[in-house]
């Protein structure tokens, strides 16, 4: 059985839309597009090229697939194995896809399946749309995050509503000079509650 990881950029309440140039994802008039930029600094970057280092597959909802077709294939030199990894992208419109190494997936049945073969670690960037389904259907099994210290109160969230009550671990954690957070939580089971008196 393969993992599902998400690896997103998000706000201190939770926006992950548009974290890195302000034509990434205008909709709904989102206007604070670029937000990390002035938080991103040197360690930020080497967390990303461990992260990034550790793609063994990708899957990615539509609308992030056609941001990374379009820029990737062309600028390997800080993603070397972009190319030759496995994608999957999720579309029920997509017919054949240019991306060397690319496979549609077309419903949650599919997604069910992919997750349950052989293969591995599926790493999903951005695909605001997909993460919901992925969580309502409880097939994610860690969360890679970077925590901004920035509220924008307006944008898609990370955790809409639908999301399944959830358990999770923390484990690792750094802090950038700029003070990002990273901190990735892998899945440990159902909530548990406990009044203290």
């Amino acid at each position: 059985m393969r993992k599902i990881i998400v690896l997103e950029f998000i706000t201190l309440d939770g926006v992950m839309q548009a974290p890195g140039g302000s034509k990434e994802d205008t909709a709904e008039g989102f206007k604070y597009g670029g937000w990390m930029g002035p938080y991103f600094d040197k360690v930020g970057g080497l967390e990303m090229d461990k992260q990034m280092k550790k793609t063994y597959g990708l899957l990615l909802g539509r609308k992030t697939y056609d941001i990374f077709s379009g820029y990737w294939p062309e600028h390997t030199e800080t993603w070397p194995q972009i190319n030759k990894v496995p994608k999957y992208v999720v579309s029920k419109t997509l017919k054949n896809p240019k991306w060397e190494n690319t496979e549609v997936i077309k419903d949650v049945e599919e997604l069910k399946k992919l997750k349950n073969s052989k293969g591995p670690d599926l790493q999903v960037y951005g695909s605001a749309n997909l993460i919901q389904t992925l969580m309502k259907h409880d097939l994610v099994d860690e969360f890679w995050l970077k925590i901004f210290p920035i509220t924008l109160g307006t944008g898609k969230r990370l955790f809409e509503k639908g999301t399944i009550p959830a358990a999770f671990t923390l484990v690792y954690s750094e802090i950038s000079p700029s003070g990002v957070i990273f901190a990735s939580y892998k899945r440990a089971g159902e909530v548990k509650t406990h009044s203290i008196e």
